[in-house]
């Protein structure tokens, strides 16, 4: 069966996104633009994500919980996991790896936690925008130590990217997946980095708004719309 998806999508807790990208808002909109699936993504952290999956149980949208890890190399990483607990446990930890800086909202923007009301229901203090201390070879692994899967976002951009950073992209990485912002730019991709040819490759909107929501274009083809299906499908090599 086909399932549309969009795997990158910030809330108002990410500073850089619009104060109106509350967990309630975004899931809705997922629904009325027709996803079956969407993962919620925030810079280093998972916090928002119980609440917006309670919101897509009402609303009718698997919400996966996810993260948009910064590496110690700057490198931008999706992190998706098949349970909430995992996810928090993993961002507890990430939480360590990051440096105590408090964040300035007047500077970087605001951190906001809602409730599934849409209610504010408090703000990050610490500053998600920093890097992590995790590297990007040891990302993998420990991804997999919290039976969740990572992929490099956006590789086709000029910053915060694998390709950007690093210079490269392949399979000795650890990496099955990756996600190109810009689908046009796929097989130009797939023909400079052939490994890329290997691996399964994602579209999705990253956005920091209601309005840079896509309309459903990607999908894919799973058994089932379960967290453990979408997971067992991109774990697969």
């Amino acid at each position: 069966m086909k399932f549309y998806y969009d795997f990158h999508l910030h809330s108002c807790l990410s500073p850089c996104a619009e104060n109106d990208m509350t967990p309630y808002n975004l899931v809705n909109m997922a629904a009325l633009l027709g996803f079956d699936v969407i993962a919620l993504t925030d810079h280093n952290s998972s916090k928002a994500c119980r609440n917006a999956i309670k919101i897509g149980e009402t609303a009718g949208v698997l919400v996966l919980p996810g993260m948009e890890l910064c590496t110690a190399e700057e490198v931008h990483n999706i992190c998706l996991f098949s349970n909430i607990d995992a996810a928090e446990a993993f961002s507890d930890y990430i939480r360590t790896t990051i440096p105590p800086v408090k964040n300035r909202p007047e500077i970087f923007g605001e951190q906001i936690l809602t409730d599934t009301e849409d209610h504010i229901i408090g703000q990050e203090e610490l500053l998600l925008l920093t890097a992590s201390s995790v590297t990007e070879t040891e990302l993998p692994s420990l991804i997999a130590s919290y039976d969740g899967v990572v992929f490099p976002a956006h590789i086709d951009r000029d910053s915060h990217s694998v390709i950007s950073n690093l210079g490269w992209i392949d399979s000795s990485m650890g990496f099955s997946v990756a996600e190109i912002y810009d689908a046009s730019k796929t097989k130009n991709l797939q023909a400079k980095y052939p490994d890329l040819q290997k691996m399964k490759i994602l579209h999705s909107s990253d956005a920091h708004s209601l309005e840079r929501m896509r309309d459903r274009e990607y999908f894919l083809e799973l058994p089932a719309c379960t967290p453990e299906a979408v997971l067992a499908y991109l774990k697969e090599k």
